[in-house]
């Protein structure tokens, strides 16, 4: 648990990482922010290369974490891209222990994609290597065609016989993280749960110079899908400029960012209209 902002008369927020288990945009956006209310951002809980965890088992180690910090609720939780989705998880386990959850803040979060079933090795091909600046279109090609057939390992090593990876021996357990992350996240039955959200989403859309696979139908609607889970009445849409990255990489979006995450916070109530829904 990183404390980001320690003081404050409010019920504090926790800030989930991204679906690359990065908190670090945390500390920049916060810095930004008019609140009243400690901050902590949750790092991704330790994974297992032998044994996968289910979004919902990682969930129950994360509540663990939120509750030594604040026993009880009501709770408040944002998060950016898919790893936002993991906050949801987090708030479904909260609320079967009957507490309450009264703030979710979800910071341009497609829901997640009935795609074709991807394997670890794709997954680490479209995490690491396609947004790769140092990799040539033609390097990616090969990676792209030894990916069908190949172990993360063996992917690996194909892309350091090309030279698309220098140093960096950490990078391959990122890709275990994030193929496991991302098996949770798409296995994941979501629930409809008593909660309101607030999407800010990126007015633009985010062009990929690599052939990736087809958007769901949903990922340009302001709403992201979620209307389809809790209903559009329990939805408050929120546009901020730029696209997916950046809205939060460049200061002048993320000011605009902060400013409207702050006001949604400052306002949020403690309760929620359809708070009597069992969801157990």
């Amino acid at each position: 648990m990183l404390p980001v902002r320690t003081i404050g008369s409010q019920a504090p927020v926790f800030f989930v990482p991204t679906g690359h288990g990065d908190c670090s945009y945390v500390f920049p956006l916060v810095r930004e922010m008019d609140i009243d209310c400690p901050v902590y951002a949750l790092p991704w809980p330790p994974f297992e290369e032998a044994r996968r965890s289910s979004l919902e088992e990682i969930a129950t180690k994360v509540t663990h974490a939120v509750r030594k910090v604040q026993p009880r609720g009501p709770y408040r939780f944002a998060g950016y891209s898919s790893g936002a989705v993991l906050a949801y998880a987090i708030a479904e386990r909260l609320l079967y222990l009957e507490e309450t959850v009264s703030f979710m803040a979800f910071i341009d979060v497609p829901i997640p994609a009935m795609s074709p079933a991807m394997t670890d090795t794709e997954i680490a091909l479209q995490m690491i290597f396609e947004p790769l600046e140092s990799l040539g279109d033609e390097g990616f090609e090969v990676l792209r065609q030894s990916a069908g057939q190949s172990s993360v390992e063996q992917l690996f090593e194909k892309a350091r016989q090309i030279g698309a990876v220098v140093g960096r021996p950490d990078l391959y357990y990122d890709a275990i993280r994030y193929a496991q992350f991302h098996q949770a996240v798409h296995s994941y039955e979501m629930p409809s749960l008593p909660v309101s959200v607030h999407q800010f989403y990126a007015l633009e859309h985010s062009l990929s110079r690599r052939a990736r696979l087809p958007p769901a139908p949903d990922a340009n609607s302001p709403m992201r899908g979620w209307d389809r889970i809790l209903g559009a009445e329990f939805i408050q849409a929120v546009p901020v400029p730029g696209d997916h990255v950046t809205m939060m990489a460049v200061p002048e979006n993320r000011r605009v960012l902060a400013r409207q995450l702050s006001a949604a916070l400052n306002n949020s109530p403690t309760t929620h209209p359809n708070s009597n829904l069992d969801v157990k």
